[in-house]
């Protein structure tokens, strides 16, 4: 066989790859679709009622739940608990720099930040925040993490490679969730003010009060289309505005449930979700801005995070033990803590399919 003849049949070979994969991911598609989420399983978790956000670290299929006074990690091939980061009293978000393997808690409690190693969950040291940390994020433009300070209304700064402090920015308000670009722009919701701050991660400022009020009261959860610039910010006046984060103006806006806590977005079936404690996880279609499916969860399930290879969301939730008035979180029942799962059944892995789990 000649060089040409060699160079071309590997040359259709390459194609007829590249044509496969394509295929593949257009059928994928297509299935889910096509096909409906609901919860396929839940699993009692051990251990107090309280909780904030999740995380997700897809190269080690791990979940990273905050649960009072610690982070409980959970293997979701394996479904199981397989460690946890202690002393967090009162964590709020873990952020996740996977590539330095480093995690942070942000302990609104002692308003500290927790660093630890993500292979071993071994905490490796402790640094001071402003008053209560909420919401924290890993910035891996700038190997900066950003921490929230909710009722300082500031950014603690982290300069993860040397685990030091390198700066305070000051944006005033009560700062919520938190979504970077990956380009060096970091945004965060303001929700007592109705905006969105823009940072740029760079050079530690406040670059623009992006005014959000027309449609949105109160943003809490958000989320980001890093490739199209677009923000999905969940707010308590039940909906979910779709946020151009160049321009800051208002592409759309959906309803969503009552008490929507948080937002995520899944590039591949390009989907956003919005989960809320009335009990209902939002399905938007982000090209054609139509709600899709509206997931009945179980109520208190606010918080959402998705495990983007397999196209699954984690939620936590609990019974409720007494009603409670408006705007009050109520009390809930001991011992009901748990851990739900929503998915396409037909695409579940297998190995999601354990027996130990309650399936719906």
């Amino acid at each position: 066989m000649n060089q040409l003849t060699l160079f071309k049949t590997m040359r259709i070979s390459t194609c007829a790859k590249c044509f496969s994969v394509l295929l593949f991911s257009l059928v994928a598609i297509a299935q889910a679709n096509a096909a409906e989420f609901r919860v396929i399983a839940k699993l009692p978790l051990a251990g107090s009622t309280k909780w904030d956000y999740l995380s997700f670290e897809p190269s080690s299929n791990r979940l990273f739940i905050t649960h009072g006074d610690r982070v409980d990690v959970f293997d979701t091939s394996e479904k199981k608990l397989v460690g946890s980061i202690p002393d967090t009293v009162g964590v709020h978000g873990v952020a996740i720099a996977s590539k330095l393997n480093r995690g942070y808690t942000s302990n609104g409690v002692s308003s500290t930040v927790t660093i630890f190693e993500l292979s071993s969950l071994k905490v490796l040291g402790t640094l001071p925040t402003g008053k209560k940390p909420d919401a924290i994020i890993f910035d891996a433009h700038t190997n900066r993490v950003f921490v929230a300070n909710g009722d300082s209304g500031t950014l603690t700064v982290i300069d993860a490679l040397a685990s030091q402090l390198v700066g305070t920015i000051v944006i005033g308000g009560k700062l919520e969730f938190e979504a970077v670009d990956g380009k060096g722009r970091l945004f965060v919701n303001v929700e007592d003010k109705n905006v969105l701050a823009v940072i740029d991660t760079e050079k530690l400022a406040v670059t623009a009060m992006l005014d959000i009020s027309s449609e949105c009261d109160s943003p809490t959860g958000l989320s980001i289309d890093a490739a199209k610039e677009r923000l999905f910010v969940g707010c308590r006046n039940q909906k979910m505005a779709v946020v151009d984060g160049l321009t800051g103006s208002i592409i759309a806006s959906v309803p969503v449930g009552k008490g929507c806590d948080a937002t995520d977005f899944d590039p591949f079936l390009k989907q956003a979700y919005a989960s809320s404690g009335d009990g209902t996880l939002t399905v938007l279609n982000t090209e054609t801005y139509r709600v899709e499916q509206v997931v009945q969860t179980q109520t208190t399930a606010r918080t959402v995070a998705l495990d983007p290879l397999h196209h699954v969301l984690y939620l936590v939730a609990a019974e409720i033990e007494a009603p409670a008035g408006e705007g009050v979180r109520p009390n809930l029942k001991p011992g009901t803590f748990q851990l739900l799962t929503v998915g396409i059944p037909d695409n579940e892995p297998a190995s999601a399919r354990a027996s130990t789990l309650i399936w719906q």
